[in-house]
């Protein structure tokens, strides 16, 4: 059978069912992926905010180099940077916003970019991708990003609705 031939004509049942199964493999995989990235997403909020309340030196070199916290020679990527703002603001962020967060936390990071709200906007649109981030529209319609984490509803002396990030207490 030649090459053509073997293109044209209808693949064998078995070949649709490895596809399918494939398919059904990638899909499920991608769903867990996007778990763990809101898992992680939160764990890394949890982590950011202890060390904002308690120092950085309740965390581990490792944690302190993962959360980018700890300093380095060199110049912070502009993804990573970008990561760290929308994670550690703890609410929704446009992209002026978190371009003037940049330039306050990692000023060399937005002069090497001619239009800065614009590489923002690249490097949010991947996080979105990524499954870090989620794209909201505030009321005017004007787009908002999100850090991605877990939120958790808390039993107790707080209001019944209240969204936070960690762990819910035990009963």
């Amino acid at each position: 059978m030649s090459v053509e031939a073997a293109v044209t004509s209808r693949p064998d049942p078995h070949v649709h069912e490895v596809i399918r199964s494939a398919e059904r493999e990638l899909y499920e995989l991608l769903e867990r992926r996007a778990e763990l990235m809101k898992r992680i997403g939160t764990i890394k909020q949890t982590l950011a905010g202890l060390a904002a309340m308690f120092g950085d030196c309740v965390l581990n070199d490792d944690l302190l180099l993962i959360l980018d916290r700890k300093p380095s020679s060199r110049q912070p990527g502009f993804t990573r940077a970008c990561r760290t703002v929308l994670m550690e603001s703890g609410a929704p962020l446009s992209t002026r916003q978190i371009c003037v967060l940049l330039k306050s936390r990692f000023p060399e990071t937005l002069e090497r970019h001619k239009d800065p709200i614009a590489s923002v906007a690249t490097v949010l649109n991947r996080l979105v991708d990524y499954s870090e981030a989620r794209r909201l529209n505030d009321a005017k319609g004007r787009r908002l990003w999100e850090w991605v984490a877990e939120p958790v509803q808390v039993r107790g002396p707080l209001d019944p609705g209240i969204r936070i990030i960690g762990q819910a207490y035990a009963d």
